[in-house]
């Protein structure tokens, strides 16, 4: 799908990911790694910090992961969880705000989103 802006994701990227983040958990998730670092958090650390654990932390781990927001990688007997899509969210974010008050009678002055 064409986009208009290299930087605007399609539709359904934008659909996709926003659907993954329509959780209080998996945006609790999300959040929780984008604080960790690059390093990231092994899944027992990311459980205590969330208060989300076990299969339903494994759900949304999985969901997220499919869309690209984060990765995974086993180190040793752990398995490291890292939010890797920095540039998506922010694209995520431009993606809402590129035509803001694009039909407005009134420019919106108070909003700079350039």
């Amino acid at each position: 799908m064409k986009t208009e802006s290299p930087n605007v994701p399609p539709l359904t990227l934008a659909a996709d990911s926003f659907a993954a983040l329509g959780s209080e958990q998996r945006l609790s998730v999300l959040r929780s790694l984008v604080r960790a670092g690059p390093e990231g958090l092994s899944i027992g650390a990311l459980g205590e910090r969330t208060g989300v654990t076990g299969s339903t932390l494994t759900h949304h781990l999985k969901l997220l992961t499919a869309t690209g927001l984060i990765k995974q990688e086993r180190q040793g007997r752990s398995t490291i969880c890292a939010a890797v899509a920095y540039a998506e969210v922010e694209a995520l974010a431009h993606f809402l705000l590129t035509e803001c008050c694009a039909d407005a009678r009134v420019p919106c002055e108070d909003h700079d989103h350039g």
